[in-house]
């Protein structure tokens, strides 16, 4: 069973905002993002490589699911084609 001390230590909190994220990654984004006046060269440093990480992956999934709606749309169509003729 877990605990409410246990969610919050698994978790990593703003030192300025004091909003908790589940991530590393999630927590430097956001003071990246929403404090970036905050941050010290490191942190700016450890910002933009999670910023560009995410990008890439942003752009992977916009690939997948493209590929996924044309080859759902092309299915239906040759689907549509075989049974109304």
């Amino acid at each position: 069973m877990t605990t409410d001390t246990d969610a919050t230590r698994d978790r990593h909190t703003c030192t300025a905002c004091g909003e908790a994220y589940p991530t590393e990654r999630l927590l430097v984004l956001h003071r990246g993002a929403r404090h970036p006046d905050d941050l010290d060269a490191e942190e700016v440093e450890a910002y933009r490589e999670a910023y560009y990480e995410e990008e890439d992956e942003l752009k992977s999934f916009r690939i997948r699911a493209l590929g996924i709606l044309v080859l759902l749309y092309f299915g239906f169509l040759f689907l549509y084609v075989f049974y109304a003729s």
